[in-house]
């Protein structure tokens, strides 16, 4: 493809992305739905160039600052506390499906070898991170239910990319064993955990000595990159090492950003994510054409194809749900044995765990790099495209619903100690005796009246405030509208100024930025 067209097609996709995106916000859709059909749709538009994708090439430009963004916000915390529930889905579950998978791909097409079979379980097996988290991202979840599902989407794709690789060395060398798949994983894990924990420390010592905010921002986003391709290039587990790279900068980055950092770092970081996220449903669905094209065209695939794809589909489905039903009923047999130190999660958060198994960029990458010559290839990329087609359509666009049946009440366990409002409370007590301790001169003199009555009568309010928010909820959204107003005012008497020439920009750009950070706390407050 030319360049300039090359340059023309990825205007015309983000044009696309922003179309798609508010079609999606206006019906109601989740947007990786919207993006992933009008990928599929657009794809078959004459004059459209085909769009092939280099599997390689796609992993590593989407995969690390997407398993980066899970891992920089997840709560480390229930993270730790629900790792036993994080590592039955993203090893045992992946396991399972890859096993449950070949066993029905083999009985529906015996011609097939068992290596071949694997691939393909290997393939379908592990849910995606990003089609996860752009679907999970508009439901309100319970905390041990939304960890389980986060935490299984950044580790699951280790196990199912080591699966992948055994399952293609078994078919090309016509050998397996079990015991060296299992050394090879732990290895590769531990490995790639190594690669993440090194490359932190040095962005962690990195970021201390920069001391320029744009410095910092471009370091924090090149990390993911560089712990995946340092863990590539020693044959580790990439994943694992952005995963650990992602938790440890995270934890670190509150102690280490300034303001300013913050804020600018999140708003680039989260256009970013969202591009990329967009990008990809768009790339799966564009790759629609090329998927086709090779294997004959639809009737093939409606003639020859889809019946095995059905059953596999549903296969799959049925795997999962065994799985979590089945975990879920080991624990409950446990804590009637006396093992209490895990709790069921219950009939409704068990379908809502097992329906949401979207499949995504990594199941179509890992696709695309079967060999040429692998047997049974165009059969396995389309049923890929199957896969992540139903999955991301039918799960994303159902699973909202479903969730809002359940009607989940949250686990005391998982609830925080403190609310919000306590927390505001407890921090605004703090604020106001620091600031009664400087409040007065070596002589004992009160130099910060206005300061120290401010802190004091926040403290007051907050302390009044907490654990009350329903009867105060009026008159703060009332308070916040007059500040918005307010906020309103000031913006319009500000740009009134500059265009009559009576401040500068520089000026403009400073007042500006103050009304800015006052709008985004009175709308914070207000939310």
């Amino acid at each position: 493809m030319p360049s300039m067209q090359f340059f023309e097609l990825m205007i015309a996709m983000l044009l696309a992305i922003i179309a798609l995106h508010y079609l999606a916000t206006r019906l109601k859709l989740p947007p990786a739905v919207a993006l992933l059909a009008g990928g599929s749709a657009l794809a078959f538009l004459p004059g459209l160039p085909t769009v092939t994708l280099d599997p390689a090439l796609v992993l590593v430009i989407f995969l690390p600052p997407l398993l980066m963004d899970g891992a920089w916000f997840i709560a480390v915390r229930p993270l730790r506390r629900h790792m036993f529930g994080i590592a039955a889905l993203a090893v045992g579950a992946v396991l399972f499906t890859t096993v449950v998978v070949a066993v029905v791909t083999h009985a529906l097409l015996p011609e097939l070898p068992w290596a071949a079979c694997a691939a393909l379980g290997a393939i379908v097996s592990p849910p995606d991170a990003v089609s996860a988290r752009a679907v999970l991202s508009q439901l309100k979840l319970p905390r041990r239910l939304s960890i389980l599902l986060e935490g299984e989407s950044l580790f699951n794709d280790a196990t199912g990319l080591v699966l992948f690789r055994f399952a293609i060395a078994a078919g090309v060398t016509g050998a397996f064993s079990a015991t060296a798949a299992l050394q090879s994983f732990v290895a590769l894990a531990l490995g790639g955990a190594a690669v993440g924990v090194v490359v932190s420390a040095i962005w962690v010592l990195l970021v201390r000595r920069l001391g320029d905010d744009y410095l910092i921002i471009a370091a924090s986003v090149l990390v993911c990159w560089a712990a995946y391709l340092v863990a590539e290039s020693l044959h580790v587990s990439g994943v694992i090492a952005t995963v650990m790279a992602g938790l440890i900068c995270g934890c670190y980055q509150h102690a280490l950003f300034p303001a300013s950092v913050r804020m600018r770092g999140t708003s680039f970081w989260t256009v970013m994510i969202f591009l990329m996220e967009a990008l990809v449903f768009l790339l799966i669905g564009l790759s629609l054409r090329g998927v086709i094209e090779r294997v004959g065209g639809f009737v093939v695939v409606l003639d020859e194809m889809a019946g095995p794809i059905l059953i596999i589909l549903l296969a799959m489905t049925a795997a999962r749900f065994v799985w979590v039903f089945g975990s879920d009923a080991i624990i409950l047999i446990a804590r009637m044995l006396g093992f209490r130190r895990y709790a069921p999660l219950g009939p409704r958060c068990a379908v809502a765990l097992g329906w949401a198994g979207m499949r995504g960029v990594v199941t179509l990458a890992v696709a695309l790099s079967l060999p040429e010559n692998f047997p049974g290839r165009d059969f396995m990329l389309v049923t890929a495209f199957a896969v992540i087609l139903v999955t991301v359509l039918i799960q994303g666009m159902t699973l909202g619903s479903l969730i809002r049946w359940a009607n989940f009440e949250e686990a005391a366990v998982d609830r925080p100690r403190l609310t919000m409002s306590q927390a505001e409370a407890a921090m605004a007590r703090v604020q106001a005796e620091r600031v009664a301790t400087l409040a007065y001169d070596e002589a004992g003199h009160l130099i910060h009246p206005l300061l120290l009555e401010r802190y004091r009568r926040k403290a007051e309010h907050m302390a009044d405030y907490a654990g009350r928010e329903v009867d105060f909820a009026p008159s703060m959204h009332a308070h916040f509208d007059v500040v918005l107003e307010a906020v309103r005012a000031g913006r319009a008497e500000l740009l009134r100024l500059h265009r009559s020439g009576d401040i500068d920009e520089e000026t403009l750009q400073e007042l500006e930025r103050d009304l800015d950070l006052e709008e985004l706390g009175a709308l914070a407050e207000k939310a």
